[in-house]
């Protein structure tokens, strides 16, 4: 199996999991393949943030959406397809959990694998 970030960013975030507060988000577009099958999931991750420097990601506050399931492999062009959508999956997966992903305040420039 083949595991790959396409898209990954920090952002600001509000959320209350376990009882601790978080302060930021990790938003993931991840694509795992394997045996010509393909899946894409929506994924975020909610982590306390309690400084400047940290980057400590909690797992336990992590939440994912399958937002594609086929036949095939890698696609740029449904990678572009699926990003136009992302940020919806994201919302969605959020607001199940009662947090926010502030978009406008990103914490670290996007990263593309």
């Amino acid at each position: 199996m083949a595991t790959v970030n396409v898209y990954e960013q920090y952002f600001e975030a509000s959320c209350e999991y376990n009882g601790v507060p978080r302060k930021a988000a990790l938003v993931m577009l991840v694509s795992d393949s394997c045996d010509g099958m393909i899946r894409y999931n929506a994924a975020v991750t909610f982590f306390p943030h309690r400084d400047e420097e940290d980057y400590a990601v909690s797992y336990d506050a992590y939440f994912e959406k399958t937002v594609y399931e086929g036949k095939g492999r890698r696609s740029k062009k449904r990678e572009q397809v699926l990003l136009c959508g992302f940020r919806e999956a994201i919302d969605e997966l959020s607001h199940a959990q009662n947090a926010e992903v502030f978009w406008d305040r990103p914490l670290r420039e996007e990263r593309r694998g």
